[in-house]
């Protein structure tokens, strides 16, 4: 049975040729998994910046933005935060995205890299899940004009400087005021970023298919500020009242200071991105797996 993928475009994480957690280095997870994809048909693409690093030759190589323009399948080879990276650029397109996980904790790169045969081979003849995983589009305000745009997948972060000192935020919620919250930050963050640095700082975890966001804030001086989840329609709007070296983060991507008076100013992305899971796939699966839920316990 012929590839429902014809042309599958490979992403590396190729900022190290270190082994990876499957013990193999990048390149070489690379090449296998190119010569499997070749062996079920597809014909493969190397994204520019995974062959160029890793010494890759004898594919044809893309840009992102060909690869979203011409490929029917991304495959992404290393952790999260690779995938999250692939991810705010090709949701645009359309392109449907499979991980196959070469890092730590995985929970959208969820191929385990010495599963990856028996898994791929089902999915590429279209026995798999679709999973949409909606996005933030986020704006840096300054006297009134937009200093910083970005995409976000996890989560838009507000965070004190390095001196000690909290910061002080002005939340509104579709231009009503909501509160003033003295903290060392504050989160907005996606059903995908629930499991990321919302959960550490004490966030609840929100179903994928749930159309919202969680707002949490980072040591607030007052234990009363607690986490609140707000549907993703909304509009809200950070400002930076006082604080000294205040930075914003949009997943791995930053802007290195706000200036007091500054407004971080989310949205909901009009794109989506596709991620495509193994028959039978389940987000509590991933839960109990990743954060080793009912370890000791027997199961029925």
């Amino acid at each position: 049975m012929k590839s429902k993928f014809p042309h599958v475009a490979l992403i590396g994480k190729y900022q190290t040729l270190a082994s990876g957690a499957s013990g193999a280095s990048s390149r070489s997870v690379i090449e296998e998994i190119a010569d499997f994809l070749h062996g079920q048909g597809c014909e493969v693409h190397l994204e520019h910046d995974t062959a160029r690093n890793m010494g890759i030759s004898g594919h044809p190589v893309l840009t992102v933005p060909a690869i979203g323009e011409q490929c029917d399948l991304g495959l992404v080879v290393g952790g999260d935060g690779t995938m999250l990276g692939i991810g705010r650029q090709l949701a645009s397109y359309g392109v449907p995205l499979i991980g196959i996980n070469q890092g730590r904790l995985g929970f959208i790169t969820d191929i385990p890299f010495h599963h990856f045969k028996q898994s791929l081979g089902p999915m590429l003849r279209g026995a798999y899940e679709e999973d949409h995983r909606g996005l933030m589009q986020a704006k840096v305000m300054r006297d009134g004009r937009c200093v910083y745009d970005a995409l976000a997948m996890n989560d838009v972060v507000v965070n004190r400087g390095a001196s000690s000192g909290m910061v002080e935020l002005r939340v509104e919620v579709d231009g009503h005021f909501v509160a003033s919250q003295r903290a060392d930050g504050l989160i907005i963050a996606t059903p995908t970023g629930s499991t990321a640095y919302s959960l550490s700082a004490g966030g609840p975890l929100l179903h994928p298919s749930v159309p919202g966001w969680v707002l949490v804030p980072i040591a607030p001086h007052m234990l009363s500020n607690r986490p609140i989840v707000l549907p993703n329609a909304t509009e809200i709007a950070i400002e930076v009242v006082a604080g000294r070296d205040a930075s914003a983060s949009f997943d791995t991507q930053s802007l290195a200071s706000l200036l007091h008076g500054d407004r971080i100013v989310v949205t909901r992305s009009q794109h989506n991105v596709r991620f495509l899971h193994p028959k039978g796939w389940s987000y509590f699966d991933t839960l109990r797996q990743k954060l080793h839920w009912n370890e000791g316990v027997a199961l029925p």
